[in-house]
């Protein structure tokens, strides 16, 4: 039997998605951490507790945002409401 591996049980796995602005490395979460945040897409809140997606370009983890599914999904037909900086204030 394959021991668990704690950190992976706890964080997820990522894939490597391709995208036409790139390839990404997206994992989904359980959004048990107790953490809120700011979705990109929709500028709304990702709650604690919530399913989401955590999401970076390949090779720039520090660049990292969390995403509601759907809205990742949706991101190349739509725009955020509003574009935030990157030194902008971030939840979480």
């Amino acid at each position: 039997m394959t021991p668990v591996d704690d950190d992976r049980s706890r964080h997820g796995v990522d894939t490597l998605e391709n995208w036409p602005d790139g390839q990404w490395r997206v994992r989904a979460v359980t959004g048990s951490s107790g953490k809120t945040y700011r979705c990109p897409g929709c500028d709304q809140e990702v709650r604690a507790g919530t399913g989401h997606l955590v999401c970076w370009p390949e090779g720039h983890i520090d660049d990292r945002r969390h995403w509601h599914t759907a809205c990742w999904r949706a991101r190349l037909r739509r725009g955020p409401v509003i574009q935030r900086s990157r030194n902008a204030p971030r939840y979480g």
